[in-house]
C-alpha cells in the first residue's frame, strides 16, 4: 500500500521525521515500510484488504504518537497504478515534469468546483475517479489555478508531482 499524509513538514509546520513515520507504520502491524523524500509518502505491505481501514488506523497512530494530525490518503499499488494511467495530460504527450496529481481521501470522488476554466489556460484540470490531475506548464509555484483550487473548499486531498508518484509507484513494486 501506498500512504500520502497531507501537509507534513511544509512551510516548517507539521513537523514529523521520516523516521518516526516508519516507527508509526510499523507498529500498526505494517510491513516493508519505506518512506519517500520528508513529505509524508510511505509504502508498505499489509495483509488489510480496505484502504480506508488503513487511513483511519494510520491516521489514529499518527495522532497518538506525534503532535500532528495529518489527513491521510491510501491507495493499493493496483490503484495507483490505475490512477497513474488514467492521468489525461500524460496520455496526449504532455511533459511529466508539468503534471500533478492530487489524492482524495477515502472513497471521495474527486470533483471540481473552480468554474471558468479557460481562464487558466494553458494551465488545466480534470477530475477523475479519486484523483484530480493538473497540467501546471509553468510548474506548481506560478500557478493561479493550483493556488485558486487549493483554496476551494472540497474533499480533502493530497497534491504530488509526477516524479513522486512514480518513484512510489517503482517502490512498491519492489515490496510487492
Amino acid at each position: 500500500m501506498v500512504a500520502l499524509l497531507r501537509g507534513v513538514n511544509v512551510g516548517g509546520r507539521g513537523k514529523l521525521a521520516m523516521s518516526d513515520l516508519r516507527e508509526i507504520c510499523a507498529g500498526c502491524g505494517y510491513d516493508d515500510v519505506k518512506t519517500y523524500i520528508q513529505s509524508g509518502n510511505v509504502v508498505f505491505s499489509t495483509s488489510a484488504r480496505s484502504t480506508a481501514v488503513v487511513e483511519k488506523k494510520l491516521a489514529d497512530a499518527i495522532a497518538a504518537a506525534t503532535d500532528v494530525s495529518p489527513a491521510v490518503m491510501v491507495r493499493t499499488r493496483a490503484e495507483l497504478e490505475k490512477a497513474m494511467a488514467a492521468n489525461p495530460f500524460l496520455q496526449r504527450g504532455e511533459d511529466p515534469n508539468h503534471l500533478h496529481v492530487t489524492f482524495t481521501s477515502g472513497t471521495a470522488k474527486a470533483e471540481l468546483t473552480l468554474k471558468d476554466l479557460d481562464r487558466y489556460l494553458p494551465e488545466e484540470v480534470a477530475a477523475i475517479g479519486h484523483q484530480i490531475y493538473f497540467y501546471l506548464p509553468d510548474g506548481l509555484g506560478n500557478s493561479k489555478l493550483a493556488a485558486d483550487f487549493a483554496r476551494q473548499k472540497s474533499t480533502p486531498g493530497t497534491s504530488r508531482n509526477w516524479r513522486t508518484v512514480t518513484k512510489l509507484l517503482e517502490m512498491a513494486d519492489d515490496i510487492a
